[in-house]
């Protein structure tokens, strides 16, 4: 197991120096997913949620998410973030919403807890909007997609 760089040879925590790394351009993408009864989806599709347009409102939050996540994640470095988008897509087999979420910067380092934080707000915020109709929701799946650039270079998660 590699050597992990947020712990100082003492054990202390530490916020990594990336000052030295060459600035390139990094995307990450991330995805999960909630799952409900079929009539929570069928609300939230139609519009009729108490608390508005729920699928809109948790794109907002999730680009939000992204952009504040070196206040909410330790020792995570804040980033100027170039782009962020965040799709949510009805799945009338799970039966839920599958949200993604893809984060771009031209910097030091990643963006991959940027798009981790960004799904999981998305989907915290359509549980938010549905749970008084529907509090057996579950939030399953959250994980890292792909990520490009960077000294580690490209990764993609392989499907089974």
């Amino acid at each position: 197991m590699s050597k992990l760089s947020h712990i100082t040879a003492s054990g202390e925590a530490h916020m990594v120096d990336v000052s030295q790394k060459a600035v390139t351009t990094r995307v990450a993408t991330a995805e999960g997913r909630i799952v409900m009864k079929p009539e929570t989806l069928a609300l939230c599709l139609s519009g009729d949620a108490k608390k508005g347009d729920v699928l809109g409102t948790a794109r907002i939050a999730g680009i939000m998410a992204a952009k504040k996540t070196h206040e909410l994640i330790p020792l995570c470095h804040p980033l100027l973030i170039s782009k962020v988008t965040v799709d949510l897509t009805a799945d009338e087999s799970l039966p839920g919403v599958r949200v993604t979420a893809s984060v771009k910067v031209g910097g030091q380092t990643g963006v991959e807890m940027e798009a981790l934080t960004a799904v999981s707000v998305a989907l915290l915020t359509v549980y938010d909007m549905l749970k008084a109709v529907d509090r057996f929701m579950t939030i399953e799946a959250i994980g890292l997609v792909e990520k490009t650039g960077g000294k580690s270079g490209d990764w993609r998660r392989d499907e089974p």
